[in-house]
């Protein structure tokens, strides 16, 4: 990633003090403990200081709407009122900047700002499950994803309620700088490393008051074993349930299904070892619980867009095998 990368976060009146916080913890914190050239985070504002922010706090942004014109990445960390329009200033501020490149992200009800600049009209967009009724009525030109933590359209991201924001934040970070890089700052969080954007925004059923029960311990133990050949048979009776009964908790507490979620952990394991090993396509390939490499090859295409050659040579810390 180019040096310097200046993320801004557009601040306002009667501010979402959680979410304006995930922002700056995420990136505005500095990390000298990481061998790369961190964010150079910043507020701004149209509404004049100081701005009231949730739970009797006050702030004052550092610059006004000028500072968009120098952001690579654009943070809406929420919104005051979904139904109130924001101030065209503002709109015409991140249009502009959309148009010279610039990545806009939304956390929660702030896809209502994206939303009024016309930049989600025929892109997919998510948001707090409150929400996804209004913004589908407000803007019917946008495919609302209505049980997703965070949808990435590219240069124009939004994520849902507003924890999503945290992993939108992260997913953020893994495109920046790569899975062990996303993975240590998961960790100063001390939140999970990775949920994918399409896990669902809430548990549909009730979790087993039983001690060590529920699907924790059987993923925890699946993800020990990437390496070996696991089954959906093998889960179900890990986590002693039949396969169907297994397939249809497992979709109702992930958003997801065993085998993608299962590629999903060897792609990280993968990503992970291409950044801090020097063992070759095939060792890295084997170690995931790939077949073959070009295995891992098609799923990284498919899921990343690249090659794990291309993404080592991207985010490697250490020198590839030849």
């Amino acid at each position: 990633m180019p040096t310097a990368h200046r993320v801004v976060a557009l601040a306002y009146d009667r501010l979402a003090t959680f979410e304006f916080a995930v922002a700056v913890e995420i990136f505005g914190l500095p990390r000298p403990e990481l061998p790369v050239d961190w964010y150079r985070f910043s507020a701004c504002s149209y509404d004049a200081g100081p701005l009231r922010a949730t739970g009797g706090v006050r702030l004052i942004a550092g610059s006004g709407l000028s500072a968009l014109r120098r952001a690579d990445t654009i943070v809406i960390p929420g919104w005051r009122n979904p139904d109130e329009l924001p101030p065209r200033p503002v709109l015409s501020a991140l249009r502009r900047a959309h148009d010279r490149g610039a990545r806009l992200m939304s956390i929660c009800s702030g896809v209502f700002v994206l939303a009024a600049t016309g930049l989600l009209d025929g892109k997919r967009a998510t948001t707090h499950w409150r929400y996804v009724e209004k913004l589908r009525a407000m803007y019917p030109r946008i495919e609302v994803e209505p049980d997703v933590l965070y949808v990435d359209e590219g240069n124009v991201l939004t994520s849902a309620g507003s924890a999503a924001g945290i992993d939108l934040c992260l997913h953020i970070v893994r495109r920046d700088f790569g899975a062990e890089i996303a993975n240590h700052v998961a960790r100063r969080l001390v939140v999970p490393p990775h949920r994918d954007g399409g896990q669902s925004q809430y548990v549909r059923t009730p979790i087993r008051k039983r001690t060590g029960a529920g699907l924790a311990a059987v993923m925890e133990w699946a993800v020990r074993r990437l390496r070996a050949p696991i089954t959906v048979c093998a889960l179900a009776r890990q986590a002693n349930m039949s396969e169907r009964t297994f397939a249809r908790r497992f979709h109702d507490e992930t958003g997801t299904t065993p085998h993608q979620w299962l590629t999903q952990q060897r792609l990280i394991a993968a990503q992970r070892s291409l950044e801090t090993t020097r063992d070759s396509i095939d060792e890295v390939a084997e170690a995931a619980g790939f077949d073959t490499a070009e295995t891992l090859r098609h799923h990284f295409r498919r899921v990343f867009g690249t090659t794990p050659t291309a993404y080592r040579n991207r985010f490697s810390l250490s020198k590839s095998k030849s």
